[in-house]
């Protein structure tokens, strides 16, 4: 995807405004094309995280790809450099505000947070559910995007032109069976959004959350039920087209690279065939 000018960070419209202020000289070209900018994309790792930082590099971001397995995001910055990008591999765990402190700590700035470090443990009924599934999919979703956006929130702000993106769900508005420790996190993971957007309002910062429904990646679903294939596969079973990690990382570096005074709040996507999570079409 070829970058997209944003507007400069000084024409942000923060708070009141003498409109008999005259107009800026235009902002540097590397801050109107996204050159130099810092994205740290969480969850690098594999599906929808490392797809988003490609998308980015090749929008013009430098990226620090963060995630648990070290080796993951290490090939993963090498193939950025590879294509031309630029990319740092950073071993991370959200769940861990430590080392999520140390790594803000590192960095000289940062522009974009893409906070998508998460998934789901397990299909259970609350009747037959594990309560560790449900502390670790809390963990991850909800208290792993708190601790990076606490912990980069000073550096977006003082970029004067800072962007996070939350990666919640569709789970995140609908209830279904089996999915309850998913949806509890996921609820959680739209709610932090929706109150960190009305907390910032009036800094240099947006808020957007990509709400992905049906998404067939690599490791979703196998992780989902540790690891047996059939269930993994039972989920896309006759749907022609369920969407990609390229589809989610299209939409999130279209979001990030509009013009600062644009807010993309809240993106639902869906595949065609899914017109609710319960409503989904599939072929025979």
């Amino acid at each position: 995807m070829p970058a997209l000018d944003r507007a400069p960070a000084d024409r942000r419209r923060i708070g009141r405004r003498d409109c008999r202020t005259p107009p800026r000289l235009p902002a540097p070209a590397w801050q109107n094309h996204g050159m130099h900018r810092v994205a740290v994309v969480t969850g690098a790792s594999s599906g929808i995280g490392a797809a988003t930082a490609i998308r980015l590099a090749a929008a013009g971001y430098h990226v620090i790809a963060a995630a648990r397995r070290a080796e993951r995001v290490e090939a993963l910055a090498a193939h950025i450099h590879a294509a031309g990008g630029a990319a740092e591999a950073r071993q991370l765990d959200v769940t861990d505000r430590a080392a999520v402190d140390a790594l803000a700590d590192s960095l000289d700035r940062c522009d974009v947070l893409i906070s998508n470090a998460g998934g789901a443990v397990g299909a259970d009924q609350i009747a037959d559910s594990r309560t560790e599934d449900w502390r670790a999919m809390y963990e991850v979703n909800v208290l792993g995007t708190l601790n990076v956006t606490k912990a980069l929130l000073p550096k977006l702000i003082s970029s004067a032109d800072g962007t996070v993106v939350v990666m919640s769900s569709t789970a995140g508005f609908v209830a279904y069976e089996g999915g309850g420790g998913y949806v509890a996190a996921k609820h959680g993971v739209h709610a932090l959004a929706a109150t960190l957007r009305l907390e910032l309002c009036g800094q240099p910062v947006r808020v957007i959350e990509i709400a992905p429904g049906m998404v067939k990646t690599a490791e979703f679903a196998i992780n989902r039920f540790r690891g047996d294939a059939d269930q993994a596969a039972a989920v896309y079973a006759g749907v022609a087209e369920p969407l990609t990690d390229e589809d989610i990382a299209d939409a999130v570096t279209w979001a990030v690279t509009r013009p600062s005074h644009v807010n993309v709040d809240l993106m639902v996507l869906r595949p065609r065939a899914q017109a609710a999570q319960h409503k989904v079409c599939r072929e025979q």
